[in-house]
């Protein structure tokens, strides 16, 4: 059986190249700032310095890492900014983690295959009886 070669277009995007340069104090985490570029390698003055954060918190299932923007102009900002981004990258991450639980937590029950919704009871809507924990 021979393998079919994938039809992906990996083109990368001249007009979005960033130099990227990675600093660290091998504790906390690390900043990426990404400067932009142009196709020869040149600074392009007409789009801002990016800088990224990365570090990871340990949970009650392991490592969770972090990956957020940092709002600065200047390393310096980054380096003072970093908690706040850091924090606020936490909240959101629970958030989802929270809603994903809510959604998979709420399609759990499914009823037997006689089972109906409806019917006489004093649910009215709710299954009558018998359903399953879907695994």
């Amino acid at each position: 059986m021979a393998e079919e070669p994938l039809d992906l277009e990996l083109k990368m995007e001249e007009q979005d190249l960033y130099q990227e340069e990675i600093f660290t104090d091998r504790r906390v985490g690390t900043i990426q700032r990404l400067t932009p570029i142009d196709k020869t390698g040149k600074p392009d003055p007409a789009r801002p310095v990016i800088y990224v954060g990365q570090t990871q918190l340990m949970s009650r299932m392991g490592a969770l890492p972090l990956n957020f923007e940092i709002p600065a102009d200047s390393l310096e900002q980054a380096v003072q900014n970093f908690a706040a981004a850091a924090n606020g990258s936490l909240v959101e991450t629970m958030q989802k983690l929270e809603e994903m639980r809510r959604e998979q937590s709420s399609a759990l029950i499914v009823p037997d295959a006689g089972g109906s919704f409806g019917g006489g009871g004093m649910g009215g809507g709710m299954p009558s009886g018998g359903g399953r924990l879907r695994r």
